[in-house]
């Protein structure tokens, strides 16, 4: 069996929050915060920050953590996470786990791990969640609807499903959480974009307009992804909270 890595992509710049990996709440950087939960999750073998930054590279090897250098030509994590993955030939699985989800749960971590691990049919896995048909009207969140097996169907910015009948179907929010198998992750970022995926900005969607399969898991925690200055404030008290 081949190993299971937990990938960080992590960039300096961001037109709503730039340096954010390494902004400190409660005494360490943000990408200190995700690199620990990954550490509690029981799956992973290999834990590895990605990043084009020499900044976040020297901060993350301060706190003792697994970090790689990539290509500042990259236009998206999974194509950084890639570029990593092509110099490890034991990894066989792979979790994208964001560096901005600070307060991820280890276990959610090891529910795509094990999702892409066990189930053959499964190219890629992603975690949802219960949303009302209120929150379901923001097109920041993106929606997700599922088979009865558990497969997605489709994600939109757009609510869906649309309800001519009121009451009918639950709304499910997307967690931007992915597993891959080692050859489905290739075989993506090698694709050329599909229209749904220019169309809605939805990286998730050429793997399904190619006919991949992402099984999902449903979980019950809102996360408090790092966006902007208010989700900053908002990560500030959880912590607070914590302690």
């Amino acid at each position: 069996m081949g190993k299971t890595a937990v990938i960080i992509p992590a960039r300096y710049g961001s037109s709503r929050l730039e340096g954010k990996p390494l902004i400190e709440v409660g005494g360490k950087p943000i990408i200190q915060w995700v690199y620990e939960k990954a550490m509690q999750a029981k799956l992973a073998d290999i834990i590895i920050v990605a990043t084009d930054d020499e900044r976040i590279f020297n901060a993350v090897k301060a706190f003792g953590g697994n970090v790689e250098m990539t290509s500042i030509e990259h236009k998206c994590g999974s194509d950084r996470i890639k570029e990593v993955v092509m110099r490890h030939p034991e990894i066989s699985y792979i979790v994208n786990l964001q560096g901005d989800e600070p307060l991820i749960k280890p276990e959610s971590i090891d529910e795509v791990a094990k999702n892409v691990k066990d189930d053959e049919i499964a190219d890629i896995s992603t975690l949802i969640r219960k949303i009302s048909a209120e929150e379901a009207e923001n097109p920041n969140l993106v929606k997700c609807v599922k088979d009865n097996n558990g497969f997605a169907m489709y994600f939109s910015r757009s609510k869906i499903p649309f309800e001519r009948n009121c009451g009918k179907a639950d709304f499910y929010g997307h967690l931007g959480i992915y597993g891959y198998k080692r050859e489905a992750l290739i075989k993506m970022t090698e694709l050329p974009q599909s229209s749904y995926e220019q169309s809605e900005s939805l990286e998730q969607l050429r793997a399904l307009q190619n006919g991949m399969k992402i099984k999902t898991s449903l979980v019950d925690f809102v996360p408090i992804g790092i966006d902007t200055a208010e989700d900053l404030e908002k990560f500030k008290k959880a912590v607070l909270n914590l302690n």
